[in-house]
């Protein structure tokens, strides 16, 4: 169902998702560059149905946002999921050409910063996703530091993920979070979680062990007029992570290969993904399967309790 929401801009909901809207009911944002960019075809398909599946499974209604041929689609009907997963050239979206993307009719996956973006506008407050992106190592003479941590400053969106990717600088990640006011959640844990690993081996600013407390918290930081989004660290399950001693090996070395190719700006993080895949022999992709599908759980409850007024 394609709404006019503005004069200039047209924004495509799909069937399920204007239902939901109009029900009031609880719906999760997904966002697409782990279809595009993140896994080949066709896991990356089955990888995007199960998540869907997993979240209206606990009462909520999934919506993957992308950009195609101009038009910003909140949520994927099968076909279009199915196309997306095979799109070869797909732009990869952030804050910063997402507009680019709508105004040129360009296709395009959406990031973490854009997706936040898209949910903001769509009404939807909570967001599953793997890892956000944030400082990268070296970022004291690179400055590469992700849009992911100023969009958690400025949209107020839940975003629920299994902590920053290992591949960043973990510390440096939290203590921009910090200083731009972000409240950073770890599920049932007091241990901040590193992606692969349940530990990053860095205490947690804030715990909560319930959906529920995690949107009574939110329904407060609202009451006080606290703008901004949240970030919930849900640590990947035990029996699917790899311990963060040998997977930082593994990291080392695809860091080691990436500067030695002279890999920079948005490459990077393809580009070590598939690296660690063939270091780990498969085991990160299994591991990154596990934890999305994780995130997609424990979001649709907090979505559900959300919903609870």
């Amino acid at each position: 169902m394609t709404n006019p929401s503005s004069s200039s801009l047209t924004i495509d909901y799909s069937d399920e998702v204007a239902a939901a809207k109009q029900r009031g009911a609880p719906i999760v944002a997904l966002e697409s560059t782990i279809i595009t960019h993140g896994m080949p075809y066709p896991g990356n398909l089955d990888m995007a149905r199960s998540v869907e599946t997993i979240i209206r499974e606990q009462g909520a209604v999934p919506a993957t946002i992308a950009v195609i041929h101009g038009v910003l689609h909140i949520g994927l009907d099968g076909a279009e999921l199915e196309a997306l997963s095979t799109t070869q050239g797909a732009m990869k979206l952030s804050r910063a050409d997402l507009a680019f993307a709508i105004a040129e009719r360009r296709t395009g996956a959406t990031t973490v910063a854009a997706t936040m973006i898209a949910a903001a506008r769509a009404g939807i407050s909570v967001f599953a996703t793997g890892g956000i992106g944030g400082v990268h190592r070296g970022a004291e003479q690179s400055f590469d530091i992700s849009a992911d941590l100023d969009e958690l400053a400025r949209t107020g969106v839940i975003v629920v993920c299994a902590g920053a990717k290992a591949i960043l600088d973990i510390p440096k990640t939290l203590e921009v979070l910090e200083s731009r006011g972000v409240p950073v959640v770890t599920y049932d844990s007091e241990n901040f979680p590193a992606f692969w690993s349940r530990e990053s081996g860095l205490k947690s600013p804030l715990m909560l062990n319930s959906p529920a407390a995690i949107a009574s918290f939110q329904r407060t930081r609202e009451l006080l007029g606290i703008e901004g989004g949240m970030l919930v660290a849900n640590p990947v399950p035990e029996e699917s992570e790899i311990p963060r001693e040998e997977m930082e090996i593994y990291i080392t070395r695809a860091i080691d290969n990436a500067a030695s190719e002279g890999i920079t700006g948005k490459a990077v993080t393809p580009y070590l993904l598939d690296n660690l895949f063939r270091l780990t022999d498969g085991r990160s992709l299994e591991t990154n399967i596990a934890l999305v599908e994780n995130n997609a759980r424990l979001a649709a409850e907090i979505a559900v309790a959300l919903a609870m007024k």
